[in-house]
């Protein structure tokens, strides 16, 4: 498994995805967001999970901490369905039709809750799993060694653990019935704060 092998699609959207979280995310919450598709991605391959679609995934990971840029910032909307209707925004520029821009929104507000059933959503399965590793440092043992270093090298976290735990406790402390305040207080902090994808022993080349 290598990173090259899991490119995002080159599409169109996917693109202008890319253009508008880089507008708009610091470069930690960038970086952090195309891990998520790579992690994503290898997820899908891990768990045999064929029929995707995977420019709507592409996008969902791209765009999905969109609402914790300042200028989407809702004052009560929890930020990732605000952030889940801006991207569907993007994707009716791009000529998504109704259903599946529904789709982008579930996709994005889903990776927030505690499990994504896979019968239910399995687009919003991988999103969920794949920002619990990058977050959260869930299941960082079912993808392949070499693959977590290799997206690492590329797409180095940086200080996320400082700068998304910042950003939940901002969230947490204005809208106090949203995920946010539910993964503050399940102890996002400390697992930020000693995250296996920083572990110095994955994080040195293989023999």
């Amino acid at each position: 498994m290598r990173p090259e092998d899991h490119r995002p699609p080159a599409t169109p959207v996917v693109g202008a995805a890319r253009e508008v979280a880089a507008q708009h995310l610091s470069p930690a919450l960038l970086l952090h967001s195309e891990r998520s598709w790579y992690w994503a991605s290898a997820f899908a391959e891990v768990l045999g999970f064929g029929d995707l679609d995977r420019e709507l995934l592409a996008v969902a990971a791209l765009l999905h901490d969109l609402g914790l840029a300042e200028v989407f910032d809702a004052v009560r909307a929890p930020y990732e369905t605000a952030g889940g209707h801006v991207a569907a925004v993007l994707a009716a520029g791009a000529g998504w039709p109704a259903t599946r821009r529904q789709r982008l929104v579930e996709v994005i507000e889903r990776h927030n809750w505690p499990e994504v059933d896979p019968g239910l959503d399995r687009e919003g399965h991988l999103l969920e799993i794949a920002t619990g590793l990058d977050i959260s440092g869930a299941r960082p043992d079912v993808l392949p060694r070499d693959y977590l270093r290799a997206v690492l090298a590329e797409l180095p976290r940086g200080d996320l653990g400082a700068e998304f735990g910042a950003h939940l406790v901002d969230q947490a402390a204005r809208k106090p019935g949203s995920q946010a305040h539910r993964i503050l207080h399940g102890g996002v902090l400390e697992r930020l704060a000693h995250h296996p994808l920083e572990d110095p022993a994955l994080l040195r080349p293989a023999d």
